[in-house]
């Protein structure tokens, strides 16, 4: 998208656009009317930039918390194995068994 001058002819504004997998540029104008155009095309440009930077943080957050939220589980399961062996149970096959000489 953008101005565009070819021969002697003044900038014009074009946009582009898919249609079927190409890429398709079409003829808006010149002067007044295209400066509007892309001006607004602009706003909308950055509207979506700054929506997709958002959610980018977001998801950035939800991965942290889920980060946090893994380390607080291996944190308790160390602490659970730690006051198991310490109250004298033993793991056999996955299992949870009280020792016999405790």
């Amino acid at each position: 998208m953008g101005w565009e001058t070819k021969g002697e002819h003044g900038p014009y504004y074009t946009r582009s656009r898919r249609e079927g997998g190409r890429v398709v540029r079409e003829y808006v104008g010149t002067g007044e009317v295209a400066e509007a155009l892309a001006h607004a095309d602009e706003t909308i440009r950055q509207s979506r930039r700054a929506k997709a930077e958002c959610e980018r943080e977001d998801l950035e957050r939800a991965r942290q918390t889920a980060r946090t939220g893994e380390d607080v589980d291996a944190a308790a399961e160390i602490l659970a194995r730690a006051e198991m062996v310490a109250a004298g149970w033993h793991r056999h096959k996955g299992e949870w068994r009280r020792r016999r000489d405790a």
